[in-house]
């Protein structure tokens, strides 16, 4: 395999309209006792990408959890100069190595202390699949079959429906009625959002990573999928890309098998940047996003597909509120996938199969304002084990001289 996990480089990574945006970002940093007991071991830092380089913000915030708690954290970012760290072509050059030099920076996924949560179902063709996948009890073979006859009774056009609508309950009485109610239609059109904890704290990978497929699942693929960057206090204040990997047969065979599905060494994918709120970018925009998917195989197999915020089911900010409320808490913010529209169903090897990962896969996940997320598909098993957890974090900080202000 090339020493480079993937090809990453600014033009591509970048959103259209390149640094115009508040671009934040996460970055290992060297060791350099040159430039500051804050340099002197080497660790995390939130970084600024701008047009003239990527600059560490160190002086200002010691956690990107910390800066969205801040009043304007776009403000912030534009009114600290910071310390340039490098190009961002260069520093995106190390980022895919397999093995990145350990004298140059690399980027991380732009989260840290936040929970990394995830709402599913939210689209209605991906809530088909979803009952499909039930069903057909999480057999490839059986799914085409299975697609055929949940159609025939349910259709496909419930985008009108809205959850949790007099319309919504009428239809459950129907389902009910001929046998074809699922738990995935509960959470689909009721009244109550699917949201789940994706992954732990700091677990994330970040754009030119490996990313994890259980070793055992035979049938899976990647959710494309805008993701929210939500203070403690409930405030969406930026937007990322993330992929929720999803094992398509442990979920279908038991939805009480969704940790297994989903929380795997390596299989939560953010980034590439975190784009905050300010005069280029909103919650509007948020929820205007057009996603474009390819994946690339090793075998010449080549997968588009796309994802539209425009046919969520759920508004991102009533996604929000159901996760952080009275009910729950998180006083370090909060991460959240907001579901995907795309439900491959396409053939990769014997008809009727459907769609599955093969390792080696380059997933690259793109919006015209958030940028490009890329990485190669292997299993978790193999994956660069995650190491770094919170007792990691807090001691480097603490040895670097770092803390949050209040």
């Amino acid at each position: 395999m090339s020493p480079d996990i993937v090809t990453l480089n600014a033009d591509e990574i970048l959103p259209d309209d390149g640094c115009a945006g508040t671009l934040v970002g996460r970055a290992w940093l060297p060791a350099d006792a040159a430039a500051g007991r804050s340099r002197a071991v080497a660790g995390p830092a939130v970084v600024a990408i701008r047009a003239d380089g990527v600059y560490d913000l160190s002086e200002a915030v010691a956690t990107m959890a910390g800066l969205l708690e801040r009043e304007e954290p776009a403000a912030i970012v534009k009114a600290v100069k910071g310390r340039r760290i490098g190009g961002l072509d260069e520093i995106l050059a190390n980022t895919a190595k397999a093995a990145p030099d350990a004298s140059l920076p690399r980027l991380l996924a732009p989260c840290d202390l936040q929970v990394i949560k995830a709402a599913g179902v939210t689209f209605v063709d991906s809530m088909l699949e979803r009952v499909i996948e039930e069903q057909a009890r999480g057999d490839a073979a059986r799914a085409e079959a299975v697609r055929a006859r949940v159609r025939a009774v349910i259709g496909d056009n419930l985008s009108a429906v809205r959850p949790g609508s007099e319309p919504a309950a009428k239809l459950k009485a129907v389902l009910i009625e001929q046998g074809m109610w699922s738990q995935y239609l509960e959470v689909g059109i009721g009244p109550d959002a699917e949201v789940f904890t994706k992954a732990p704290v700091l677990s994330a990978v970040g754009t030119g990573a490996e990313i994890g497929i259980h070793p055992q699942s035979e049938w899976n693929n990647p959710e494309p999928e805008v993701v929210l960057a939500v203070n403690s206090a409930g405030r969406i204040v930026g937007a990322t890309l993330g992929n929720d990997v999803n094992l398509r047969d442990f979920e279908g065979r038991s939805a009480l098998l969704l940790g297994k599905a989903k929380d795997n060494n390596a299989s939560c994918a953010i980034g590439p940047f975190l784009r905050l709120f300010d005069e280029t970018f909103s919650l509007d925009d948020v929820r205007a996003q057009d996603l474009d998917l390819r994946v690339e195989g090793t075998d010449g197999f080549v997968m588009r597909g796309a994802s539209t915020m425009k046919r969520i089911s759920r508004d991102p900010a009533d996604l929000a509120a159901q996760t952080l409320n009275a009910n729950h808490q998180y006083p370090d913010g909060f991460m959240l996938f907001l579901g995907t529209l795309f439900a491959p169903t396409e053939d990769r090897g014997a008809p009727g199969a459907g769609f599955t990962h093969h390792v080696g896969d380059v997933v690259t996940i793109r919006s015209a304002q958030l940028g490009a997320l890329r990485n190669r598909v292997t299993t978790s098993d193999r994956a660069q084990p995650w190491a770094f957890g919170l007792r990691a974090l807090l001691g480097n900080l603490a040895a670097r001289g770092l803390s949050e202000r209040a």
